[in-house]
């Protein structure tokens, strides 16, 4: 292992390497989904996905959210081995709260380049988790690892079915459905909602799960300074609320907003008009191609009220 520029010692090398191992890949034939979610920052699958993921998981499918660095330069204040371990630690927590498994590939956060070796390693994941749906970000982002994470994912969405590539690790029978996460980019094409899910069943899980991720989204990541840093753990807890009940919910309304169209197409126009907060996802061009019918099917597009 190799997690971060300073100096860590050998137990947190040791707990590392235990904790980023691969998610271990869901039995076979219980008639579940099998979804896998690439982000580049572990932070970036929950926060473009958990709702969807708790709604799969409340579900019985299985859901892994793949973070394609270990964000070791991510804070402002702190950096390499020690921040990694935080990040592995709080993308961790987030999961108890979603129902998700989580693994962090051991690559330097701003590192990421689409090689042949990171191709494979994208490839093998995929193929573990026996993927039926794959979701990654769109390859024209602000964030070089963001672009090379969605350019990554592209490359294995043909690759994954090829036999003599990667024999490590068996190919999979049959092609995943591949999607994007909602950005706001506009060149070279605006992102394009194909699908859109309500998650206000889950709304308070995903903010509690964002919440839980302290170094980001209440310390500021790497745009944070000395003001973000809780003074105690009370002055923590209200920051925390502040955030579930600030930007990070408005995010999720925003798109439900900018969606609405598409989810009176998808709920009805009753209960489309009635959803507070959504996530949304494109069709990948690569991969398979699925009817309406069929992608309505793979998600979680029920109306479930508290």
């Amino acid at each position: 292992m190799n997690f971060g520029r300073t100096c860590v010692g050998v137990t947190t090398l040791v707990l590392l390497a235990v904790s980023c191992a691969a998610a271990a890949a869901p039995a076979a034939g219980d008639g579940k989904l099998r979804i896998i979610v690439f982000g580049a920052h572990p932070d970036d699958c929950e926060i473009r996905a958990g709702g969807s993921a708790c709604l799969w998981a409340k579900q019985g499918h299985h859901v892994n959210f793949v973070s394609t660095t270990n964000g070791d330069v991510g804070h402002w204040q702190m950096s390499g081995g020690a921040l990694a371990q935080r990040r592995l630690k709080e993308v961790q927590a987030a999961a108890k709260i979603l129902g998700n498994s989580v693994e962090v590939f051991d690559i330097h956060d701003g590192e990421l380049e689409p090689t042949l070796e990171y191709r494979r390693m994208v490839t093998r994941a995929i193929r573990r988790w026996n993927a039926d749906v794959v979701i990654t970000h769109r390859p024209n982002d602000y964030h070089p690892d963001h672009r090379y994470t969605g350019i990554l994912v592209q490359d294995a969405a043909y690759m994954v079915t090829v036999p003599f590539f990667c024999t490590d690790t068996p190919a999979i029978k049959k092609n995943p459905v591949f999607l994007y996460s909602e950005d706001n980019f506009q060149k070279p094409a605006p992102f394009r909602a194909d699908v859109v899910v309500s998650i206000d069943a889950v709304i308070e899980q995903k903010m509690d799960a964002l919440a839980a991720i302290v170094s980001q989204f209440v310390e500021g990541g790497c745009g944070g300074g000395p003001a973000n840093m809780p003074n105690d753990e009370a002055d923590l807890k209200t920051r925390q609320e502040k955030l579930r009940q600030g930007w990070l919910r408005q995010r999720s309304a925003n798109t439900a907003n900018r969606f609405r169209d598409k989810l009176v197409e998808l709920y009805g126009e009753e209960a489309g008009k009635q959803v507070k907060y959504a996530e949304a996802f494109e069709l990948c061009e690569y991969g398979r191609t699925p009817s309406r019918e069929e992608l309505r099917q793979m998600f979680p597009l029920h109306v479930e009220r508290k």
